[in-house]
Formats: structure tokens, sequence, C-alpha cells
């Protein structure tokens, strides 16, 4: 029986990973390092400090450290989520359709706390939530299932009767790592990639989960 739901944030209920991307190019631009879309897909779902990392090793930049630039790529994501980010279409309905059935809800991200929090303020999402909990604060980030497995003993479930919603593959395979039943809800460009088998249910959109879905799901 399902009695938790936990959810990732960027790409899922808000439509900042196109930001991350212009943030990444900005700050790896100034170290003469051009990213392309293609090529920062590879990292999609990681951590911050773990994206900078597998870069820095494929592209050797010099003089600035690995922190610095990671400090640098979030303070301007933080700045275009608050400028520009939209949410995801459903993001609202799905939380309220969730509050209204009594299960606890968690957030597990990849991304630092501290834009986790400016994101959810600045959304006014934050409500909605029992557990806020960063990857940050783990030895490793997803595919790893640490985030998923912390953010269940903060909301005091077994991660058997979790749900997870996630966009990336790294995500999905991380809350799968767990034990947990897990909705993708990929990228329209990556919806067709056929490691989205590995998902209990696949959805175009978060407006398109029903109480069906929910029923099926909840089956033991």
């Amino acid at each position: 029986m399902i009695d938790t739901v936990i959810f990732d944030m960027d790409g899922l209920l808000i439509d900042s990973e196109p930001l991350w991307y212009e943030a990444m190019q900005e700050v790896f631009a100034n170290q003469g390092v051009s990213l392309t879309k293609e090529l920062a897909s590879h990292t999609t779902g990681l951590r911050t400090i773990e994206v900078v990392s597998y870069w820095h090793r494929y592209f050797n930049w010099k003089d600035v450290s690995q922190d610095t630039i990671a400090d640098d790529i979030v303070d301007r994501v933080i700045e275009k989520i608050i400028a520009s980010a939209t949410l995801m279409p459903g993001t609202h309905q799905i939380l309220s359709y969730f509050k209204t059935k009594g299960v606890k809800l968690g957030l597990a991200s990849s991304s630092p706390i501290r834009l986790i929090k400016a994101a959810l303020q600045h959304f006014q999402l934050e409500a909605y939530f029992d557990a806020i909990y960063s990857a940050q604060w783990e030895d490793y980030g997803k595919p790893h299932p640490a985030v998923y497995l912390s953010c269940a003993r903060e909301l005091g479930a077994e991660p058997l009767s979790c749900l997870a919603f996630e966009d990336s593959i790294n995500g999905m395979i991380a809350a799968k790592a767990a034990r947990m039943k897990v909705v993708a809800v990929p990228e329209p460009h990556n919806f067709s990639n056929p490691k989205y088998v590995l998902a209990d249910l696949q959805l175009s959109s978060l407006a398109d989960f029903t109480d069906l879905h929910w029923q099926q799901l909840s089956i033991v």
C-alpha cells in the first residue's frame, strides 16, 4: 500500500532544466569551454558538484576551483528561476491531489538545499511537503538511491510504501534502486528512450495523472 509520494524538482515540478543549461553554458564559457545541449544531457539529474567534476575531467580547465564553478552555476540558476522559470503543467494539480489523499509528501532533489528553498519559496510550494531533502547531504547523488532512502526516513516511511515521480533516467534509477514505484515524466525529446521501461508508469505530463493511475499503483 502506497502511503508516501516523493517528487523530484528540476524538470518535473519546475521547468528549470533549460535554465541549468544556460547557467552552465555561461559559467563554462568564462573558462573557454563550450558546452552543447547534447553534451549537457549526459549529466542531467546529477548533483551540481558532480556535474562540474564530470566536465572538469572532460575539458580540464585551469585556475578556478570546481567548488567556485559549482557555486557560480547555482547562483545563476537561482537568479534565472526567480526571473523567468515557470511551473510544469499539472504541478499544483498533482500536489493538491495527493494532499487530499492524506499521503505524506516529500521532495528529493539533486539540487543544493539553498536552491531548493529559493525555488519552492518563489513558487509557494513549500507548504505541500512534509520533508524536503537534498542529495548534497549524501556521499553519492542520483542514480544512487541515497537521497530517496533518506527522504523516506525523514518521512517515517518504508521505501516499499513510496511512490516517486521523476523526469530523468538517473532519478528513475535512483528511486527504483530504493525499491520504490516510479512514475516517469520525461522531457518530450527523451520520451521514447527505451530506458524508461523501468518505470511503473510513464506520462507525458503531471497533468495526465488520474485517479485510475493512483488506484493501479496503490495495489500491493
